[in-house]
């Protein structure tokens, strides 16, 4: 078994090295991004596509012309020195702007040729549009997409496009990269009926033997997992030396205050080693840098870098800002249009809006709830995960909004008994640990909860408002209007509460941007807040 050997190797290699004898070391620069979510252009400080002004002033980051810029020439420099580099993407390039709403998959396709990606895994989101979205992206691109818990029927359109594992040859080494994607894809995508997830650490250890057995002792963990389940689960499979990861947008950082951890987070695997675990945060703002040295027997005996931060002093490449110009011909119209006028931030930030009240799920849920009040509906729930951006004080265009809400969600409404709504609340605060996209932001309740309670446990109380300028306590027993969007009220983000004992179900109304940018107009100058209609008690 790899795992034995690995242990084994390490004892005797520190024996090796204490007898003064020195082993044959492989020097490995692995250059990596992960979650760039269709963000071509660059982006300010609040996510959201910069202005031509900020550009101008140096506030910008990211894009895709400053991401080819800064592989071109990290790449190009260590290879200067004779270093071994590869370059690997950790999931969901699409989704989250206007480009891949008007090209779906292609244009990521196409960029990421140019970058020269020696390996990537599907995200969750490269399943938002089915099979048939995925294979207009595996069609044109030119490196292996490699994802070992993906398994595809015979009717599959992507059937064997998508790999389990790969070997590399680079500087005369083999390095195996094993693939794979979040768990819970089918929940929080829509990978359809010909495509089966399954267990991520499974799937791996089957590729791990497989890789052994072809002499590979070299394995690189390529996931878009999320950075607790690489620590916790995936640094500690026997046989894997590094994990590159995806999915919670983690900032990783040896310099950065606001960094959730080291970069690499090293992670004792049981068999005696250590192995480096690394994340690059999200929308091409940083290109993460690893330089890892393994010794003859495969053992991991240096691990060190940091991400690289695409700012200002990074030159956009040219040809790249030619190319999005030219694509972005048919959006401009669309993106200008002005909506409405905003007092303050709008905050839209992941880590608020997947784990507290936040002004950006206000806004969504009460917009949502004004569209359809006339209905008899009465509370609106909206999964944190939904809203993808926050919109600065000023001018709101429908370009910010779609960067808000770029999944072409519809309203949906329904009826739902009070109980049910309990546990629809219970779901979406059940992994708020992990950073999960179903944490529940409200409009016409408010609601209490625990978060130091077991999952399932966590809500205190619920109340919703009584028509006279109040709120009354919730009665399980009452059917209540509800509405949410499409996505969700199908039974996604792990509601299938609404999906199964959701009654009169409609999902087909309005577009979910086109009636928050509604609202701001309607409410111009729209003032964002919070008013406490969220409360964790063990804060």
């Amino acid at each position: 078994m790899h795992s034995l050997s690995k242990a084994a190797l390490f004892a005797a290699t520190a024996l090796t090295l204490s007898a003064g004898s020195a082993l044959a070391d492989f020097d490995l620069e692995i250059l990596h991004n992960n979650d760039f979510h269709s963000r071509f252009e660059s982006i300010n400080g609040y996510d959201s596509a910069c202005s031509a002004e900020d550009e101008t002033d140096g506030k910008c980051f990211g894009g895709a012309a400053r991401l080819l810029t800064a592989i071109n020439e990290t790449r190009d420099a260590l290879e200067a020195e004779g270093k071994n580099v590869i370059l690997l993407n950790a999931g969901d390039n699409f989704q989250g702007s206007l480009f891949y709403t008007f090209y779906k998959g292609e244009m990521e396709a196409e960029f990421m040729n140019m970058l020269g990606y020696d390996a990537m895994t599907v995200g969750n989101h490269e399943f938002d549009d089915s099979e048939d979205g995925l294979k207009t992206f595996l069609d044109i691109v030119e490196f292996p997409v490699v994802t070992a818990n993906v398994k595809t029927n015979a009717d599959s359109s992507v059937n064997d496009m998508i790999e389990p594992s790969i070997v590399l040859d680079i500087g005369g080494e083999k390095v195996g990269i094993i693939g794979a994607v979040t768990n819970d894809t089918p929940e929080i995508a829509n990978p359809g009926k010909n495509i089966d997830i399954t267990v991520d650490v499974d799937a791996i250890k089957e590729q791990v033997a497989v890789l052994t057995d072809q002499g590979v002792n070299k394995i690189i963990a390529l996931t878009h997992v999320g950075y607790p389940r690489d620590l916790a689960a995936i640094a500690v499979i026997p046989g894997i030396d590094v994990v590159v990861g995806g999915h919670s947008h983690t900032l990783l950082s040896n310099t950065d205050e606001k960094a959730e951890g080291p970069y690499p987070t090293m992670v004792d695997n049981p068999d005696g080693y250590k192995v480096p675990v690394v994340q690059a945060n999200q929308y091409g703002k940083y290109l993460g840098d690893l330089e890892v040295v393994f010794n003859d027997d495969g053992v991991v005996t240096s691990a060190k870098g940091d991400p690289i931060l695409l700012d200002a002093s990074v030159t956009p490449d040219a040809e790249v800002l030619a190319w999005i110009s030219e694509k972005a011909v048919p959006l401009e119209e669309l993106k200008n249009e002005e909506v409405g006028e905003a007092g303050g931030e709008i905050v839209g930030d992941r880590n608020v809006c997947r784990a507290e009240e936040c002004s950006m799920g206000n806004l969504v849920a009460d917009a949502m709830l004004a569209r359809v009040a006339d209905q008899g509906i009465t509370l609106a729930i909206q999964n944190g995960g939904g809203v993808r951006a926050s919109i600065d004080a000023g001018t709101v265009t429908m370009g910010e909004v779609l960067t808000v809400l770029p999944f072409q969600n519809t309203i949906a409404t329904f009826q739902l008994k009070g109980a049910d709504v309990i546990a629809a609340l219970e779901n979406g605060l059940s992994q708020i640990e992990e950073g999960a996209g179903r944490y529940p932001q409200v409009s016409g309740m408010k609601y209490t909860y625990d978060s130091s309670k077991e999952p399932g446990s966590r809500v205190v109380s619920v109340e919703v408002a009584d028509g006279n300028g109040g709120f009354a306590p919730i009665d399980e027993a009452a059917t209540y209007g509800i509405v949410t969007n499409n996505y969700v009220r199908g039974g996604g983000d792990g509601y299938a509460v609404f999906a199964e004992k959701g009654m009169n179900a409609y999902d087909f109304g309005p577009n979910l941007e086109d009636a928050v940018a509604e609202y701001i107009g309607m409410n111009s100058p729209y003032e964002p807040y919070t008013d406490g209609r969220i409360t964790d008690v063990a804060k």
